[in-house]
């Protein structure tokens, strides 16, 4: 929807024969989003070698939340992706704050974005320095994450993105919706500079951002 009617989406799960993701599918795919949590290791190897290389040749890769301990994420960064982590009964707020506002990841995003309940992903992040870093987060415990990283990986373009536990609606805010889209249209090599002017500068007022100020 974000995206407009000329994308074609199809989903592909674990379940289905090489996950639904056949040479056939990915010579078809310009950006592949990937979202896992507890089967990790149950991801045939062959796919992710295929994935891998199609990274390479130019396929675009959207990791979300959990995807940070996918093999295809870990392979493409060469290190082991650990982070801290802290996942409490109703969750935690996360407040998401643009760092580099004229990326077009960052078009059309409000400064910050607040999700009421999330898990909580925290430094250190073992992971390599992004080529660009969009958005850092904080949390109420006073953690903050690097949960936007733009990296190049061969001709393809690779994006993480931190929010999105399972046990949160958090892929139902229009806010998150419209990072995942413009990370989809930059992995995809469609995304135009993000020129849109910025008021996010300025003496501020303790909570304003809670506050709707």
């Amino acid at each position: 929807r974000e995206l407009g009617p000329d994308v074609s989406v199809r989903v592909a799960t674990l379940a289905e024969p090489e996950h639904g993701l056949t040479d056939k599918v990915l010579g078809e795919t310009d950006v592949l989003t990937w979202w896992g949590h507890a089967a990790h290791d149950q991801v045939n190897d062959e796919v992710v070698d295929r994935v891998h290389a199609r990274v390479l040749a130019g396929m675009g890769l959207v990791a979300l939340h959990s995807a940070h301990k996918s093999k295809i994420f870990m392979r493409l960064m060469g290190t082991t992706c650990n982070l801290r982590w802290r996942s409490d009964p109703g969750g935690e707020r996360e407040v998401i704050w643009t760092v580099n506002p004229s990326h077009p990841v960052a078009a059309g995003v409000p400064q910050p974005i607040v999700i009421p309940h999330q898990e909580m992903y925290g430094e250190f992040f073992d992971i390599p320095q992004p080529d660009d870093l969009v958005f850092i987060s904080s949390f109420q415990g006073g953690e903050v994450f690097r949960g936007g990283c733009c990296y190049t990986r061969g001709l393809g373009r690779v994006f993480y993105f931190g929010p999105g536990d399972q046990e949160f609606p958090v892929y139902h805010q229009p806010e998150v919706q419209r990072v995942i889209a413009n990370a989809v249209a930059w992995c995809g090599g469609v995304a135009t500079a993000n020129d849109e002017p910025t008021t996010r500068t300025g003496n501020a007022q303790r909570n304003w951002y809670l506050d709707g100020d």
